[in-house]
């Protein structure tokens, strides 16, 4: 089943197309759609060029069993930070407020709003080193949204507003523009 990247400018989404999971481009659509359907938004930002990218997508995004977790509990939205370096400069700073581990891919958690409510990098298949795997981290962000929920949305608010004191205009209201 191919996915909405197939006809995406961009290479590096292009090269995510022929994956299970059910990805959608940057852009007001997946927001809508995960409020429709009373789930979170699943934002995994990268680039053509980063390694831990290309090994999440064939380690995680290609297993047929994490897309159909991914699709039945999220809308999963994939962006090239360098198509789209606004959100991807917005969904960094929000990960600062989860973990000190930046980089490439950027797993963001966020509310049909487009707040943040978790974030990570890499998140490997299985548990390693004090990594949880991807499967772990899922089924934790689909407890807490489900179980928690109005804690989640409102942790997600302050820390919005937090970042859009620090950098105004910026990680407080996240660009939904359409490609």
């Amino acid at each position: 089943m191919p996915n909405q990247l197939e006809d995406a400018i961009s290479p590096y989404l292009r090269s995510h197309a022929s994956n299970p999971v059910d990805w959608r481009q940057w852009g007001a659509e997946p927001f809508a759609e995960a409020a429709r359907r009373g789930v979170p938004v699943m934002v995994s930002i990268g680039y053509s060029t980063c390694h831990w990218c290309h090994v999440m997508a064939r380690e995680s995004f290609s297993d047929p069993a994490v897309a159909a977790q991914l699709n039945a509990g999220f809308v999963a939205v994939k962006v090239d930070r360098e198509e789209h370096p606004d959100v991807d400069a917005s969904y960094l700073a929000a990960a600062s407020a989860f973990t000190g581990d930046l980089g490439w891919p950027l797993t963001v958690f966020v509310t049909p709003e487009g707040r943040a409510f978790y974030a990570g990098t890499y998140f490997p298949p299985v548990a390693v080193q004090g990594r949880p795997s991807f499967r772990q981290v899922l089924d934790a962000v689909t407890d807490a949204w489900t179980n928690r929920r109005g804690e989640v949305e409102q942790n997600a608010r302050e820390i919005a507003a937090a970042l859009s004191s620090l950098t105004p205009g910026n990680a407080g209201s996240l660009p939904r523009r359409s490609r």
